[in-house]
């Protein structure tokens, strides 16, 4: 065997490990949206608290993600990963076994400290194994197996029915099993890397330094990205992953399992269409427009869901061609326009104001279905929240025709390579 070949093996186990440590946090974020409503039954929380329960995940990382983001570029990828994981665990733990809503809001605040900076390691650990070849089919493989564990976690009321009839907290405490088992992948990941020896392989003086000045470098093409970003994500995590499956019950008649099954299935799909995107944009190099496509799908869909009488299923299967093509090509293409040695803390500035977004779409959201009395008996008080997400979206994809206006006036090669 070549050590070209083998090189290559270790790069694929390398994915697999990476993407099951994925798998378990991508499955404890998204645990909150299906015990919603248990939530408010059995404990009497309102929307607004349990809009908290995912902004305040995304609160801390206003400010620390981008430090995080720099310990990635210092200490590397794979000890950040474990580290990180052995955080999420313990807010996923604090959270299933809180007593009151103020122990499961520090859980998920927990939970927020470790994952984002987590999701960046992981971003970086694929990078350094497929830089040059596969690299947007690598990271969308990872995206979609973290996509399953999404996906499991709206299933999981028709999955694990016994837990839900249970209440609450069942639920809760098999998302801290997943995020055991991240922490698992995230160790042997640890321990193949320091055995390889590949710790830090690109590591130079600059990237060891914890800096921002690189940050003033950044061309405007990163500009239109991170604030595509932050609107793109706001509207997708607060609608699909808190208020969604409440949404497809009170606004449309449909029971728990069936709103879960919906919201569902079409990420089933994603799981597939993400990596194929990701290898479409490495065969073609099209990454502005396919970005700007997957954007518009957005709006459209949030469009069908709350202002037409068409069915839920094409809203949704349009929001999830566009959950599985848009970080097809962000994140890689971030990758492209960022040089290796600073792309932690790029990755880091990005999710410091899309944290921002999601921890303020959440709690507005929150408001406005509190402030115009949504609920089943009162469908219409959703669509004030419906109309947010919409507007928001909806300049999501003026700045992804903005980028790729710099692509065509840069010929797109140049901005692929950040030039």
């Amino acid at each position: 065997m070549t050590d070209d070949t083998r090189s290559w093996r270790v790069a694929w186990l390398v994915l697999a490990l990476v993407s099951l440590a994925n798998y378990g946090n991508f499955y404890v974020y998204d645990s909150i949206g299906p015990v919603a409503d248990l939530l408010q039954r059995q404990r009497s929380f309102s929307d607004s608290q349990i809009g908290m329960l995912n902004a305040i995940y995304s609160l801390p990382n206003i400010v620390l993600l981008l430090v995080g983001g720099m310990f990635v570029d210092r200490y590397g990828a794979a000890r950040m990963m474990f580290w990180t994981a052995v955080i999420c665990l313990a807010g996923t733990a604090l959270t299933a076994f809180s007593p009151d809503f103020t122990g499961m809001a520090a859980g998920r605040l927990l939970f927020g400290i470790g994952a984002e900076t987590f999701n960046i390691a992981t971003l970086a650990a694929v990078v350094k194994y497929f830089s040059g070849r596969n690299l947007a089919f690598a990271v969308s493989a990872s995206i979609a197996i973290g996509r399953a564990g999404a996906f499991s976690a709206d299933m999981s009321p028709t999955w694990f029915a016994d837990a839900y009839a249970g209440g609450w907290q069942p639920p809760m405490i098999i998302a801290t099993v997943l995020a055991a088992i991240s922490v698992a992948g995230a160790a042997a990941y640890w321990w193949l890397d320091h055995k390889r020896g590949h710790a830090d392989p690109n590591a130079t003086p600059a990237s060891k330094r914890i800096s921002l000045r690189g940050v003033l470098s950044f061309g405007p093409a990163y500009w239109y990205l991170l604030v595509l970003c932050v609107l793109w994500y706001s509207v997708i995590f607060a609608f699909r992953s808190t208020f969604s499956i409440k949404y497809f019950q009170h606004a449309h008649g449909l029971d728990l399992a069936a709103a879960g099954a919906i919201n569902a299935w079409v990420f089933l799909a994603a799981l597939f269409a993400t990596p194929a995107f990701g290898w479409l944009c490495d065969r073609t190099g099209r990454y502005a427009p396919m970005l700007a496509f997957g954007a518009l799908l957005l709006p459209i869909s949030i469009a069908v869901m709350a202002f037409t009488h068409g069915s839920l299923w094409i809203g949704t299967v349009l929001i999830g061609v566009s959950f599985s093509l848009v970080p097809a090509v962000m994140w890689p293409l971030t990758a492209k326009l960022i040089p290796e040695s600073r792309l932690g803390t790029a990755l880091g500035l990005m999710w410091v104001v899309q944290n921002a977004g999601m921890a303020g779409a959440n709690m507005l959201a929150g408001w406005l279905n509190d402030n115009y009395g949504a609920s089943a008996l009162n469908p219409a008080g959703y669509q004030p929240m419906m109309l947010y997400f919409f507007i928001s979206s909806a300049l999501g994809f003026v700045f992804a025709l903005m980028l790729w206006r710099i692509a065509g006036r840069r010929h797109h090669e140049a901005i692929t390579h950040g030039q």
